[in-house]
C-alpha cells in the first residue's frame, strides 16, 4: 500500500477532503520518525511497535577497492509484529 492509498481511504473513511486526510497521515508519519528519533518506543496495539536499535561502529570493507573502512554508529528502526497480527496473517481461509 502507498501513502497516497492510505490517505484516500482515510478521507473516504472519515470523509474528510483529500488535503485534510494527506495532513493527518503526514502528522501520523512525522510524530513516529519524531518518537523513534527521541529513543522511544511505538505501540500499536494488535498491529505491532517500533523501536529504535543502536548499532555501533565497526570495520567494514569497500567491496570494489578492498580498502578498510570505519562504518559509523548508526540507529535502525526496527518493527516487532504483534502476536495478534501474526495470527490474523497466518489464518486459513475457508
Amino acid at each position: 500500500m502507498l501513502k497516497s492509498e492510505l490517505e484516500d481511504i482515510i478521507g473516504e473513511e472519515f470523509k474528510l477532503d483529500k488535503v485534510l486526510s494527506k495532513n493527518v497521515i503526514n502528522i501520523l508519519v512525522e510524530s513516529m520518525i519524531d518518537s523513534i528519533k527521541n529513543n522511544n518506543r511505538i505501540e500499536i496495539r494488535g498491529f505491532g511497535s517500533f523501536f529504535p536499535k543502536t548499532y555501533d561502529s565497526y570495520n567494514g570493507r569497500n567491496p570494489k577497492t578492498g580498502e578498510t573502512i570505519l562504518v559509523p554508529e548508526k540507529i535502525l528502526p526496527i518493527f516487532r509484529p504483534s502476536k495478534d497480527l501474526i495470527t490474523k496473517l497466518n489464518k486459513k481461509k475457508g
